[in-house]
């Protein structure tokens, strides 16, 4: 920046692009240093938890599926498992492949749609994925394939790809038959190939040097990698501390929420810190569980061996590389492929298509792992079944902290290098919150960039 430039700056960023929802960001910088960065979220709040008090233990799953149209099957699974707790119901056996394998289509078709057409452009240097069709055509189908793979794995459990309706609590409302799941093998076989050919595009962009300062929150699973179900478990940032879990049911004991004034969605922090869920740290937490073929595609990615187990110290790498995020969401697409290719292969259709669920007094919690990161649900109940708590806490409310503070450092990072231009700035904070591919994802029209300057 030049000696002429303002010792004070305030940038509004009034509106974000290629990410749903709607969402601004603030920047104040003082004498070239970053003193503050707020994401502001100014949707208007939609009392999701309040209008469910009242309702029956058996319609949170349909109405929570409709907070997102991206991931509808991570609210309704997460809302099952809570009621199935409070309910002391456990499901087990082919029913709970069903979840998986139906969960495994929504990783693929979110995921996809995530790398294909929101951020990829930002590493080609397009400004959408229409210009991106018109150098990388090949890889924009490539990504609409995938996609729509998933989708028809989501449309065949759940009845239809968006806000599916044959999800109940304890299982299905039908479950499908061998004959009916054996289409989607063909699909599914291409897709792999598809999504192996994803992995070495992403493998070959060029990813700036970056790094998160948080801890990493992920749900962990004894023997699998956590999709559907798992125990909270932290990877801290300090070295020097120790990898921990804690009982789901002491989720919010751990994770604090608190209202802020500039956004209307809540920031968390975790035991005090802040965190960060989704691939980055499902990577860390369980990526030695993902299958051998995973594994494989994730070195040859660049990535190299993911950490040991949790509790027996730090061999293997961390990824905290924001920028990279792209390379681990490519590996869990193929994964989920491979993983959605084995439960049809091993699927026996059970005798009934759910498990009775019969409404108690009590509180119960339930927590899966999203494409964006670890979803958390708490429902209380009274004697008839009626909901008189809820407690949802999405990904993007708890990483709202790391993504703030990943962009205070990376536009430091940028005003270092000299790059103090609203454009450079605008291009830079945009690829910064995208990283992290906020729930807020879609909207249509490039930010617009306005600079208060503080003389």
């Amino acid at each position: 920046m030049s000696d002429s430039t303002p010792r004070s700056q305030e940038l509004r960023i009034p509106s974000l692009a290629r990410v749903e929802g709607e969402t601004a960001l603030h920047l104040r910088i003082h004498d070239g240093t970053v003193i503050e960065a707020r994401l502001k979220i100014y949707e208007p709040p939609r009392f999701f938890e309040a209008f469910l008090r009242g309702r029956a233990h058996t319609e949170p799953p349909d109405l929570t599926s409709r907070i997102c149209g991206i991931c509808p099957v991570a609210y309704q699974m997460s809302a099952c498992r809570a009621i199935e707790d409070a309910c002391g119901v456990v499901v087990d056996g082919q029913l709970a492949a069903l979840r998986r394998l139906l969960y495994c289509g929504e990783w693929i078709e979110s995921q996809t749609l995530h790398i294909h057409m929101l951020h990829a452009p930002d590493f080609l240097g397009e400004d959408d994925v229409i210009g991106l069709s018109r150098l990388h055509l090949e890889h924009v189908r490539r990504g609409l394939r995938l996609k729509q793979a998933g989708n028809a794995v989501v449309e065949l459990l759940g009845g239809r790809a968006i806000h599916p309706v044959n999800v109940r609590l304890g299982g299905f409302h039908r479950a499908p038959t061998r004959a009916e799941l054996r289409p989607l093998e063909e699909r599914l076989r291409t897709a792999l190939d598809d999504a192996w050919d994803t992995v070495r595009w992403v493998a070959g962009f060029e990813f700036p040097d970056a790094e998160c300062d948080a801890d990493l929150l992920a749900l962990a699973e004894t023997g699998t990698y956590a999709i559907e179900s798992g125990v909270p478990t932290v990877l801290p940032y300090s070295a020097t501390s120790p990898p921990y879990s804690f009982p789901l049911r002491d989720f919010t004991d751990h994770v604090a929420e608190e209202q802020v004034a500039h956004s209307t969605a809540l920031h968390s922090r975790l035991d005090g810190r802040r965190h960060l869920t989704g691939s980055l740290a499902r990577w860390a937490v369980s990526g030695r569980l993902l299958s051998p073929l995973a594994l494989q595609a994730a070195r040859e990615a660049g990535l190299g061996d993911p950490p040991s187990h949790a509790g027996a110290g730090r061999g293997g790498e961390v990824c905290r590389n924001p920028y990279r995020s792209i390379l681990v969401r490519a590996v869990e697409v193929l994964y989920a492929v491979e993983e959605a290719l084995r439960i049809i292969a091993e699927y026996e259709r059970p005798a009934r298509p759910y498990a009775g669920v019969p409404a108690r007094a009590g509180t119960g919690h339930g927590a899966t792992e999203a494409p964006r990161g670890l979803l958390y649900h708490r429902y209380t109940f009274d004697g008839g079944g009626r909901v008189t708590d809820a407690c949802i806490v999405p990904p993007t409310a708890q990483n709202q902290g790391a993504i703030e503070e990943d962009l205070r450092r990376l536009v430091q990072a940028g005003l270092d290098r000299g790059e103090g231009s609203e454009a450079e700035l605008t291009r830079l904070c945009e690829r910064a919150v995208r990283n992290h591919d906020p729930c807020i994802s879609c909207s249509a029209h490039f930010l617009e960039l306005d600079i208060e300057r503080i003389h």
